[in-house]
């Protein structure tokens, strides 16, 4: 078993024993004198409810020593799917209860204690509120910077009013339990003020600004980040960071991006985004001499200079940026290890660096292959899509140690991750940086 495998392992059965623990000791201490099945069923949905969003905080957090050993795309991934399963518990919560207690119907309403009614009806809202918002943030125009201020509202009013709620009514949360829930949520509540406090808070003395605007090929462009004083960042290529434009780190507009630069090169920090959303459609216009934060490095997208075997990188669009950064950084060290990139564009003239692709090839083992969609008149390269059948003619057959990297649109990232591991990749050996974290 993998050092990786065991640890992600371990961290994931400490998350299953903190989400489960609280319901067990209420099982375990269960009075003989219960409120028959199906209530005691549907407060134990509750219970697990809470916990689970109680813990989201810990997934959702970018805590290095949490999410470096399961990879930050997985763990977002686990945490929007661990939000429809924390909504499917609210609502299943009471309507177990209400089916096994009808009378219960009168606590939702206002007319009899109109603060308990308005509360559980509120919660509830909250909690759609909060999925539906996360899963279609687009769909509601939400831009990131609001959508960010009202996650995080709906969040501490889901979890606090639960709490609330929990202790209220104090049938299953009374002695260890409720300092269970109590302890946990305050756990949920310490690292929200870690991440969104503490961090911008020990960021302000360590400014950036932007030296160089640059325009590049596929409608992006490449801003060119330098301390402001003696401080540096140390990362690995591969990874990314969180950008903060502006006078203060205390701000909603914080972005993720993947460093395109050499990691050999730290005192100049290269960020190329495409102008897809409402924040990267105004980079062109960022004016040099801004001020930035970047809170950073994050992720494990990092291949072994020492692997014999060397990797192969599947890149789609603007995707490409982290193989830049691999790429740039490898050529700076003298790296001599096998390469292949799989580059996919609509045309030829989206494919973002590659001039510099040609000049790297030159410099490093590394086959470069163009896939493009709508190729030009007299293209001899490959046309199409990344397909199972491109991949076997193009690349070597799998020896069992070589490392995939693949990065790019959800549809051709799915494709490749497919093919490969029909080819019999390892998912182990399969590492994938989605472009959707927010």
């Amino acid at each position: 078993m993998s050092k990786v495998l065991r640890r992600a392992l371990g961290w994931g059965a400490a998350y299953l024993v903190l989400a489960l623990l609280p319901m067990a000791v209420v099982i375990a201490l269960l009075r003989a004198e219960t409120r028959g099945p199906g209530v005691e069923f549907g407060a134990m949905l509750g219970l697990l409810a809470l916990s689970v969003m109680a813990l989201q905080a810990l997934v959702s957090g970018r805590h290095r020593w949490f999410g470096e050993a399961l990879g930050y795309d997985n763990l977002l991934q686990f945490h929007r799917r661990m939000g429809l399963f924390a909504l499917v518990l609210v609502v299943a919560h009471p309507v177990v209860m209400l089916t096994s207690r009808p009378a219960w119907l009168d606590y939702l309403d206002p007319r009899d204690e109109t603060l308990r009614a308005l509360t559980l009806v509120g919660l509830l809202i909250a909690t759609l509120l909060l999925v539906a918002t996360s899963l279609w943030r687009k769909a509601f125009g939400l831009c990131y910077e609001h959508w960010r201020a009202l996650h995080g509202l709906l969040t501490v009013a889901v979890v606090g009013g639960g709490l609330g709620h929990a202790l209220m009514v104090g049938h299953v949360t009374e002695g260890l339990t409720g300092w269970l829930i109590g302890g946990l949520i305050g756990l949920s509540l310490l690292l929200v003020a870690e991440t969104r406090l503490l961090r911008p808070w020990r960021l302000r003395h360590r400014p950036w600004q932007v030296v160089e605007t640059q325009p590049v090929l596929g409608d992006a462009t490449t801003l060119v980040l330098a301390p402001m004083g003696r401080h540096r960042l140390v990362f690995a290529p591969g990874q990314f960071f969180w950008i903060t434009l502006g006078d203060s780190p205390f701000q909603l507009q914080q972005h993720p991006f993947s460093i395109a630069s050499s990691a050999e090169r730290p005192e100049r920090l290269a960020f190329t985004a495409k102008r897809l959303g409402d924040f990267t459609a105004t980079l062109p216009e960022v004016p040099v001499g801004t001020r930035a934060f970047i809170e950073g490095p994050f992720g494990a997208f990092l291949p072994d200079p020492g692997n014999p075997s060397g990797a192969v990188m599947i890149a789609g669009g603007i995707g490409i940026t982290p193989m830049m950064s691999i790429l740039r950084t490898f050529a700076d060290r003298g790296e001599r290890l096998p390469l292949w990139l799989i580059y996919a564009n609509p045309t030829w003239e989206e494919a973002t660096f590659r001039e510099e692709l040609e000049a790297l090839a030159e410099r490093l083992c590394l086959e470069v292959i163009h896939v493009l969609g709508e190729p030009p008149e007299g293209w001899k390269g490959e046309r199409g899509l990344v397909e199972p059948d491109l991949l076997a003619r193009r690349l070597p057959a799998d020896d069992g140690q070589r490392d995939y990297f693949i990065c790019g649109p959800g549809p051709l990232m799915d494709a490749a991750e497919g093919a490969l591991i029909d080819f019999g990749v390892a998912p182990t050996r399969l590492h994938s940086d989605r472009f959707d974290i927010v």
